[in-house]
């Protein structure tokens, strides 16, 4: 309820100051870009660049103020706070929408559902993409880009090569019955636990092994307590950059223009980074001896890819069949 009443006053702060916009013409409109990791990470630095572009390009009639680090919202504030108006643009994790009831973007967790960054790209920069995104629309949001945080690997405390190797292993997941069901399928037993807490539950023993991007891992340390890593490239890890639906369409035409050039290209440049820093960390996470890399062969991700294959039928009615099918045909 607090929540919610702080909320309300500042999205009818917001609302007042928007209706002085056009007698104020002078003065710049305001966008809050509101995320919840470090500004060194992929999406930290896109959302830099998006602010960098979008003023540049609309010489200065928009400000893109840059909150980093959950200092205005929590994960589970953020998008409350963007319905209300509270702040104008966040980029979510794309898992984050199944509690609005938007579960079609679930499709993106599904293992193996990418073969690759190409084939991503199909759908994210395809007609699939954009249909997902205006889904949205209904809930007072409108989808502006995709941006990568990249493929996981997973790490274990043990060798995880063949599917047998998980049986029994206590695997961290993030809350989400897409990787529950996931982990289950592998005989794995997967346990919900808090990202800040992994390291010290992998030193500890507390977990086994879990999933994530190389570079999440590096930059955690992950490495220095998991002796063992796989490079599967089996799941995706992304984010939507989203705006206040009711904020975007009240904005001039030609500056709506300008802010969709600036983030067509900070798009480019964040996944860009994304790739980039993935390699530089797995590279990284190989270099420092503590761990030992396991490149998949084709034999052994066709395994995983077939003791996986339940997982969609069970994932058919959070996500829609038709979805699935959707997403699986573009990527061919």
């Amino acid at each position: 309820m607090q929540l919610t009443r702080r909320l309300l006053i500042a999205a009818t702060t917001a609302a007042l100051a928007l209706t002085g916009l056009p007698a104020l013409a002078q003065d710049p409109i305001v966008i809050k870009f509101s995320h919840v990791v470090a500004p060194d990470t992929p999406k930290g630095k896109g959302a830099d660049k998006f602010k960098e572009l979008a003023e540049k390009y609309t010489e200065g009639k928009v400000k893109v103020e840059v909150y980093p680090n959950s200092q205005l919202y929590k994960d589970k504030e953020e998008l409350e706070a963007l319905q209300l108006g509270a702040v104008q643009m966040l980029a979510p994790s794309l898992a984050k929408f199944g509690p609005l009831g938007v579960g079609d973007f679930e499709v993106f967790d599904l293992p193996y559902i990418f073969k690759d960054t190409a084939a991503l790209r199909r759908v994210t920069e395809g007609e699939v993409g954009k249909t997902l995104l205006a889904k949205l629309e209904l809930k007072g949001i409108k989808g502006l880009a995709y941006w990568d945080n990249g493929f996981k690997i997973m790490t274990g405390n043990r060798p995880l090569v063949n599917v047998d190797d998980f049986l029994g292993m206590k695997m961290r997941i993030q809350s989400s019955k897409m990787l529950e069901a996931q982990f289950s399928a592998l005989g794995a037993v997967p346990q919900v636990m808090a990202f800040s807490e992994v390291y010290q539950a992998m030193q500890t023993g507390v977990v086994d092994g879990s999933e994530n991007t190389p570079s999440n891992v590096y930059t955690q340390k992950m490495h220095e307590v998991q002796k063992n890593a796989t490079v599967s490239n089996h799941g995706y890890i992304g984010y939507a950059v989203i705006v206040n639906k009711a904020f975007w369409d009240g904005l001039p035409e030609d500056i709506r223009a300008q802010l969709d050039k600036a983030m067509a290209e900070a798009t480019t440049y964040a996944n860009s980074v994304s790739e980039a820093d993935n390699a530089k960390a797995l590279q990284q996470i190989r270099d420092a001896g503590t761990t030992e890399v396991h490149d998949q062969t084709p034999e052994e991700r066709a395994a995983w890819v077939k003791a996986l294959e339940p997982v969609y039928a069970e994932m058919e009615s959070r996500i829609g069949k038709e979805t699935i099918d959707t997403v699986r045909d573009a990527t061919q």
